[in-house]
């Protein structure tokens, strides 16, 4: 099973969350021998004004259906930091 890339990762949450920042980092190379080595285990800090007003589990529901075809084929594990923009 080929691990998804970060840019991959990148393109989906883009389109569905049009974040104002957005960084993925590949932390596969933190698991080696571990279960699921090899599938991608990834940290994810996203902005989005499309979290406003949602609780952390609805911001996280939210980055999982956008990755929905990467989960479980290309994704073993995923870190989430969703937060929304500063206010002015």
């Amino acid at each position: 099973m080929a691990a998804a890339t970060p840019q991959q990762i990148e393109a989906a949450l883009q389109a569905a969350l049009a974040p104002q920042s957005l960084s993925v980092r590949d932390d596969s190379h933190l698991h080696v021998g571990h279960a699921g080595y090899g599938s991608g285990h990834y940290t994810v800090d996203i902005v989005s004004e499309k979290f406003q007003g949602l609780s952390s589990i609805a911001r996280h529901r939210l980055v999982y259906d956008a990755l929905r075809d990467l989960m479980g084929s290309g994704i073993h594990a995923l870190i989430i930091h969703a937060s929304t923009p500063p206010a002015d």
